[in-house]
């Protein structure tokens, strides 16, 4: 009894100082996003970039958010999931209570379609207002406006990917998350204030509109952090929290990838197949396939030696 003071205190102290190292890593990563995001969207108002680079950035961003997805944010919410789950059965085993069933498989699944229902709904909305404002003969500000917040939520939900991949204090986990967010962000931005400047908005407005844009993942994933910290990292609350905000965004990023970015780029390749005159089959060029494939199992040589 006598020695469990000194040894909570200094594991008091521990966690205490892994939650600053973790706090000021996820800040310094949520400043260079910003920049980042800010920076790749500036382009278009300076100088013109080739579509072939811009498509090959946004395939391989597609194949990152797969790959980080299914090899990264996944296994990591799932054991996340499971060492609450073990927690909580040995804190009732210890109270002699019942074993219960083993939820996580369950929350597993729940937690990726809800994800992956969120963002189609966000979808859908933005979409249908889009059309709305047009078919009506709506201002272009509400066009604007409506893409910039469909941006903006799906930037959000990558923020929280952020902040969840923070909490675990696994450093390897979180430069991954934050690598593929970049690489999805930075054509994300470009196209959004390409689009803006085609719609014929003044700059001034445009970068107001790429500003929020760029705040939006970065505030996201602070906010993210804070409210999983609230009760101490070691909390068991904190363990299940993270887990599904991990695999909510785990299922976020597959829709990103498969329904919204694939599509635009395969549809992309279909026009320039038309446009040609040549190959009528249109998909992908064999350096887009290549991006897309390093892109899906980058993550994984990341995590090879990855040990929680």
């Amino acid at each position: 009894m006598l020695n469990s003071g000194p040894s909570s205190n200094l594991s008091l102290t521990e966690t205490k100082q892994s939650s600053m190292e973790g706090s000021s890593k996820l800040v310094v990563l949520s400043v260079v996003m910003l920049l980042g995001s800010y920076l790749a969207g500036s382009i278009p108002l300076f100088m013109a970039l080739s579509e072939e680079k811009l498509q090959l950035v946004s395939v391989m961003g597609a194949g990152l958010l797969l790959g980080t997805a299914l090899s990264v944010i996944i296994p990591e919410g799932m054991q996340t999931l499971n060492m609450a789950y073990q927690q909580d059965n040995h804190h009732h085993h210890d109270e002699g209570e019942d074993h219960a069933e083993n939820p996580v498989p369950h929350l597993i699944g729940v937690s990726l379609v809800l994800g992956f229902i969120f963002m189609l709904v966000i979808d859908q909305v933005a979409s249908s207002r889009s059309r709305g404002d047009i078919e009506g003969g709506g201002r272009k500000g509400n066009v604007s406006w409506t893409a910039t917040l469909g941006l903006v939520v799906h930037a959000a939900a990558d923020g929280v990917a952020l902040g969840a991949a923070a909490t675990t204090n696994q450093t390897d986990v979180e430069m991954i998350v934050f690598l593929a967010i970049m690489l999805h962000k930075a054509p994300a931005s470009f196209g959004l204030v390409t689009y803006l400047l085609h719609e014929g908005l003044e700059r001034g407005r445009v970068r107001k509109h790429l500003l929020i844009f760029s705040l939006a993942a970065p505030s996201a994933a602070i906010v993210t952090f804070l409210l999983l910290t609230v009760h101490g990292r070691e909390n068991l609350d904190t363990f299940s929290a993270t887990g599904v905000a991990m695999l909510f965004s785990a299922g976020t990023f597959l829709y990103v990838a498969t329904v919204h970015v694939l599509p635009e780029v395969t549809n992309i390749g279909h026009g320039h197949a038309h446009g040609g005159g040549g190959d009528q089959k249109g998909g992908f060029s064999k350096s887009e396939l290549s991006m897309l494939v390093l892109g899906a199992i980058l993550p994984l040589f990341l995590t090879i030696g990855h040990h929680h």
